[in-house]
């Protein structure tokens, strides 16, 4: 189906509004995914102090530029922009005049910022009593580290994840990756929806705090059971998997180029040892069963590494599948982009921005066959829907709009 289709389909959130004050990655992703399923969502920003993610060396020309930073294009599209002086009581009440139009707040600032600024739930619920307000932190609202101040990394660590990613008997190396602001954000569209739903059947809203520290802390099952159980406590153990042998990454001809392989039943080892030619090293004793081959692992994968490094990832990964080996290239950025499955499967859609042309922006990651989510817009520039806003949702007059922007309450 084309995205022009696509934008004229009406999504599972279309009949809603969302006031969006989220920034950076935890904060932009609820918008986002909202927008792409039909919702219009108002990103309130202000240039006292933007979104990180406007920021950062420029993609065309050495001058600083808010426009051009393709995290931003990916985590905002389909939004409206509107600039705010937050500074000034008549922005304060400007925003308050389109909460009573809206179903859903989003903030992601430190507690106590949003109630300092004079948006808290307390007075927005009381503009709207069925509005559905959700605050993302680092740690939630209350408890003695609600204050701490963290980023996704430090969570990461706070949360235990970053004690188990590491190499066999060295410190850990932490994932580095903004895992807890994605887990967070997931789980913040997950609450916001069942808090429409439950809107839809009582006409309450209600307000949602939403913990990345929590959020994190829930996707690590694994390692709470192992403590559970055996009393041991997880640490670094690099590719090790505790029922899987071979299993890891491998190196390939090719500069910095990999494998992913892995070897769970009996069955799969016996096509491993077929797509290899049945090499002497894989008869021998100490790899003749799964225990064995886990016992063994350091010379297991020094054997297979050297095969797997006179060849292509692409043939390695043609000829373990052919044997029912779980067996695939290790991608990078390109790879994922033209690889014909993914651009079938529709990965990636090419939307117009005004600053940089057409680029590559990643869809969401499922569908519904009835109401599909699409990209419907380029993200916006900063404070580009004033007029549209200020203008078609409280009815105010364009000269007076252009007098809030000279005046720099709209900036």
């Amino acid at each position: 189906m084309s995205q022009n289709n696509l934008n004229s389909m009406a999504g599972p959130l279309k009949r809603y509004r969302v006031l969006d004050f989220g920034w950076v990655l935890a904060g932009a992703l609820p918008g986002m995914i909202m927008a792409d399923m039909g919702a219009e969502v108002i990103k309130v920003e202000t240039r006292q102090r933007m979104d990180y993610m406007r920021l950062g060396r420029p993609i065309i020309g050495n001058e600083p530029d808010p426009e051009q930073h393709p995290l931003f294009h990916n985590v905002n599209r389909g939004k409206l922009s509107i600039a705010m002086n937050t500074t000034k009581p008549e922005a304060i009440d400007l925003i308050k005049g389109l909460v009573s139009h809206c179903d859903v707040v989003v903030e992601n600032f430190s507690p106590g910022v949003i109630d300092r600024l004079g948006l808290g739930y307390d007075i927005l619920s009381g503009i709207k009593p069925e509005i559905i307000m959700a605050s993302i932190s680092s740690n939630g609202q209350t408890g003695p580290l609600r204050d701490l101040r963290a980023y996704a990394p430090s969570v990461g660590a706070l949360s235990g994840l970053d004690s188990t990613m590491g190499y066999e008997g060295e410190r850990p190396l932490g994932l580095k990756h903004a895992y807890a602001d994605i887990a967070g954000a997931l789980h913040s569209v997950f609450a916001i929806v069942s808090a429409l739903h439950q809107k839809e059947r009582t006409g309450k809203g209600q307000y949602i705090d939403v913990s990345m520290l929590r959020a994190t802390v829930a996707t690590m099952g694994a390692g709470l059971m192992e403590y559970e159980m055996t009393g041991r406590v997880m640490a670094p153990k690099g590719n090790y998997d505790p029922v899987m042998a071979p299993y890891g990454n491998y190196p390939c001809q090719g500069d910095d180029a990999w494998v992913s392989i892995a070897v769970r039943t009996e069955e799969e080892w016996q096509g491993l040892k077929v797509a290899l030619g049945r090499p002497a090293w894989c008869e021998e004793t100490r790899f003749e069963s799964r225990y064995s081959r886990l016992e063994n692992r350091k010379e297991l994968d020094e054997n297979l590494a050297a095969w797997t490094r006179e060849r292509a990832a692409g043939e390695i990964t043609e000829r373990l599948q052919a044997n029912g080996v779980a067996a695939l290239p290790v991608m990078g950025a390109e790879d994922r982009l033209f690889n014909p499955h993914f651009k079938e499967r529709g990965l990636y859609s090419d939307i117009q921005h005004p600053s940089l042309g057409t680029e590559p922006i990643y869809n969401i990651m499922w569908n519904l066959e009835q109401t599909p989510p699409s990209i419907r817009r380029h993200a916006p520039l900063l404070g580009e829907h004033n007029q549209q806003v200020f203008g078609g949702l409280l009815g105010m007059e364009k000269d007076d709009i252009n007098r809030l922007e000279e005046e720099q309450v709209l900036w």
